[in-house]
């Protein structure tokens, strides 16, 4: 699949990747582009701030009087907030179904939505076609409690029928194969040694039909090592990723999100990443390992103009060595 490309017009996770300035993990902000053709994927990834060995904030918090908002800590659900920064259903689920019908040239029914949460992308899933189903697998039962109450606002019983939520081992679940196992924002790097995360893929490759796909992302960057933030103003808050711990012996990192408010109140640490930074030789050699027969980088291409990136990701062998960027790995059964 050298030459096959597939399209996805996509929300940013991180702000455009160029040579001097790269992504921060989990962020988006949406991508203003028409209709995509059928022989690329569109993606708007985001943007860690140029830091070396100290670490800092692209924006400092303003030191003038605090103003109003309709929005603070007292009143805020982090889990909303999150959703609202990080996450992308419609343009994952269309990433998703277009990669596969260039690949197997046919449209994806089942999926297997692993590390679910709130399990957003499955709602979206289910909206899409009538016959779509998701099993959605997380391991906390409070984060798919939390789902079912909001996902009930969004989606009709029957669409909802459609979702099987399991509380499970991502690593040990064993249920009906599917046509796709998706799993994003880079959770699987919660698995930390080469044993865990082959483990982990070897599942994912049993879940998986005769010719279904295996579709998620990575991280990286010379920026991706370095204890730093970044604040990004969103819709009436502030979305910060710190970058607390890096080891690089270990290839470890500990990652906090925290949300700011313009009353000047904050929710520090709503959330916490305890990682191993995997990098795309390691996360393919795993894949190989575990069996998978090919698997495919989606990088993402450079405006020329600016020399960030271009929001389109094609198949690739090669990448640029820039301070961050995205990827998506799509591996075959």
């Amino acid at each position: 699949m050298s030459d096959a490309t597939a399209t996805a017009t996509m929300t940013a996770r991180k702000s455009s990747r160029s040579r001097s300035s790269s992504r921060t993990r989990g962020t988006k902000e949406s991508a203003a582009r028409g209709p995509a053709s059928d022989a690329e994927s569109s993606a708007e990834p985001g943007g860690k701030p140029a830091a070396r060995n100290k670490r800092r904030s692209r924006r400092r918090r303003s030191e003038r009087k605090p103003r109003r908002g309709w929005r603070n800590a007292s009143n805020s659900d982090p889990r909303e907030l999150y959703e609202l920064a990080v996450q992308s259903p419609e343009l994952e689920a269309t990433f998703i179904d277009r990669v596969f019908r260039k690949i197997r040239n046919r449209t994806p029914r089942t999926m297997r939505e692993d590390f679910a949460a709130s399990f957003a992308l499955a709602g979206e899933w289910v909206r899409r076609r009538p016959r779509n189903t998701v099993v959605a697998i997380d391991l906390d039962p409070e984060v798919l409690a939390w789902g079912q109450r909001h996902r009930a606002n969004e989606r009709s019983a029957e669409e909802l029928s459609r979702i099987r939520l399991v509380q499970s081992d991502v690593s040990r679940f064993r249920g009906p194969r599917v046509d796709v196992v998706a799993a994003f924002n880079f959770s699987y790097f919660v698995f930390k040694t080469p044993a865990q995360l082959r483990r982990y893929f070897e599942n994912a490759r049993r879940s998986l039909v005769r010719d279904g796909l295996f579709v998620i992302d990575a991280y990286g960057g010379y920026e991706s090592w370095s204890v730093m933030d970044e604040e990004r103003n969103l819709d009436g808050f502030t979305y910060v990723w710190d970058q607390a711990m890096v080891n690089p012996i270990s290839n470890e990192v500990l990652n906090h999100i925290h949300f700011r408010f313009p009353d000047g109140s904050e929710i520090k640490r709503a959330f916490t990443y305890d990682w191993r930074l995997w990098t795309l030789a390691e996360i393919r050699e795993a894949l190989a390992a575990a069996g998978f027969r090919r698997s495919t980088v989606y990088w993402e291409g450079t405006e020329r103009k600016t020399g960030g990136g271009n929001g389109v990701f094609r198949p690739s062998d090669r990448g640029e060595p820039c301070a961050g960027w995205i990827a998506y790995i799509v591996a075959e059964r």
